[in-house]
């Protein structure tokens, strides 16, 4: 099978081929960021383009997330001129609607994954519903599981707080109401801050130590993604706070997964990103090969939550995100 890289950085544009006879269809994947959870995604979707005999080409990772870094690789990717079908994690709800509408209207079928855009509902009127479908996680159950694990961990009372990433993407925008919602069932829990480091590692470790400072009896942090995470249990083990404030993390990096063996984070949940990728080929082909209706929104079932007690069983392992 095929996999493409688009580099922005080249004068010309520079595609990887690996050999095979040509395929049928051609679907390209344009991530969100580089980081853990996409590369999984890709490589669910790969196997699942393997298996069905589809070519995926895959965009390059942006180096940081938001319209200005992702839309110029999208361009380059459509401009090939030789794709039959995108899913693509939109960087914003509002600002990838003129975008992908553009790359819908050139014909190219569009399947967003992890994000969407709007507010996900694309069976109403509105300059949003031309996407095929959306495939995610459900965002706002994960938040709640969070919240309720993590105010058993502090004996449900205390401040907490939301270390998220970015005020205009849906996923973490789901997790953080989510997760609000969760801790409205305990009345000793107050939900001092939310911050927002713009998928900053560096600025999540700050916004952490600064709400420490103004908040020194914090219980817990809640960091939505991989960036606001990792910023967040940094700032915990600076502080010298490790176990004493409890840190609840979202996507199961090797970073986290070891800081939780390490006992620097309290709870790691996983989603399933492979499953996520693998539905968008099998759906896009689906639709390219029969015409087939497919779901306006799959939200894909279940969590894994890793904690200190499971974190090395045998079966954990898969759940464990990879690059």
């Amino acid at each position: 099978m095929k996999r493409v890289c688009v580099s922005l950085l080249a004068a010309s544009l520079i595609f990887v081929f690996a050999g095979g006879v040509s395929a049928e269809f051609k679907m390209a994947f344009m991530p969100g960021i580089s980081d853990a959870f996409y590369y999984t995604m890709e490589k669910g979707a790969q196997a699942k383009a393997d298996e069905l005999g589809v070519d995926l080409i895959v965009g390059e990772y942006p180096k940081s997330w938001g319209p200005e870094a992702q839309v110029p690789i999208l361009e380059a990717l459509v401009a090939r001129g030789d794709i039959d079908l995108l899913f693509i994690a939109p960087t914003s709800t509002e600002a990838l609607i003129p975008v992908l509408k553009k790359v819908h209207d050139s014909g190219i079928p569009v399947i967003t994954v992890d994000t969407y855009l709007g507010d996900g509902d694309y069976t109403k009127e509105s300059d949003y519903n031309f996407p095929l479908a959306y495939i995610g996680t459900d965002n706002y159950a994960g938040g709640v599981v969070v919240a309720e694990q993590m105010a058993k961990m502090i004996g449900e009372k205390g401040s907490v707080m939301v270390e998220n990433t970015n005020p205009d993407v849906s996923s973490v925008q789901g997790r953080e109401k989510g997760f609000v919602a969760g801790m409205e069932k305990f009345p000793n829990i107050d939900v001092v801050a939310i911050e927002y480091c713009l998928d900053n590692q560096e600025k999540a470790q700050a916004q952490v130590a600064a709400v420490l400072q103004k908040n020194p009896e914090l219980a817990g942090v809640f960091g939505t993604n991989i960036f606001s995470a990792q910023g967040a249990y940094r700032a915990i083990v600076n502080a010298g706070l490790t176990g004493a404030v409890k840190v609840a993390t979202w996507d199961a990096t090797e970073d986290l997964i070891n800081a939780l063996r390490k006992g620097e984070v309290d709870l790691v949940l996983a989603q399933k990103p492979a499953e996520i990728g693998s539905l968008a080929v099998e759906w896009g082909y689906k639709y390219l090969k029969d015409g087939t209706d497919i779901p306006d929104k799959k939200q894909v079932p279940g969590f894994f939550v890793f904690t200190k007690d499971n974190v090395d069983d045998p079966d954990s392992q898969q759940y464990i995100y990879s690059r």
